[in-house]
């Protein structure tokens, strides 16, 4: 198994993905420009700075993405031929942290504060809390729907890093 192409092949994965997150966020800032322009209730023009704030907070998340790991792929390729075992080690560190972080921010974090959207949509009446918690449960579900994806394919790469890492040591060991 080449683990320098597994890598890549998962950077070049998350490329793909990341865009999403700008693509969304552009959706977002159009429905607040469609708010602004043609909102005439209050509802409506209560939506115009959450859909802002939203669309650009996806589109900071999604570039903030795009060029860390386009980074990393060169970066990959560095340190595989610099030390091809330690890198396997420390991409599987980074791996497992990451698995940990999506496990708690979002697969726990992020259905809590949507909860929270929820029950304040319920139990307050006013447009600017309505619009701002459908805009977060919008959001949150954005970012819940590309990185559910993203922790399927980072899980996938960090089980292959554990089986070229068990082969390593059973070949030090023989």
């Amino acid at each position: 198994m080449d683990i320098l192409k597994t890598a890549t092949d998962w950077a070049k994965a998350e490329l793909f993905s990341t865009p999403f997150f700008v693509l969304f966020g552009l959706l977002f800032l159009a429905a607040s420009i469609g708010f602004w322009q043609l909102g005439k209730t209050d509802i409506a023009r209560a939506y115009i700075i959450p859909t802002l704030v939203a669309g650009l907070l996806l589109i900071v998340i999604g570039l903030g993405l795009f060029f860390t790991n386009k980074s990393r792929i060169s970066a990959f390729k560095t340190a595989y031929n610099t030390n091809a075992s330690a890198f396997v080690k420390s991409e599987i560190t980074r791996t497992e942290s990451t698995l940990k972080e999506y496990q708690t921010v979002v697969f726990k974090v992020i259905p809590i504060i949507i909860i929270v959207a929820a029950v304040v949509i319920i139990c307050l009446s006013s447009p600017t809390w309505r619009a701002i918690s459908m805009t977060t449960i919008a959001m949150l579900i954005v970012i819940l729907l590309i990185d559910g994806i993203a922790y399927a394919r980072i899980d996938n790469y960090n089980k292959q890093l554990l089986i070229v890492n068990k082969k390593d040591a059973l070949h030090l060991v023989k």
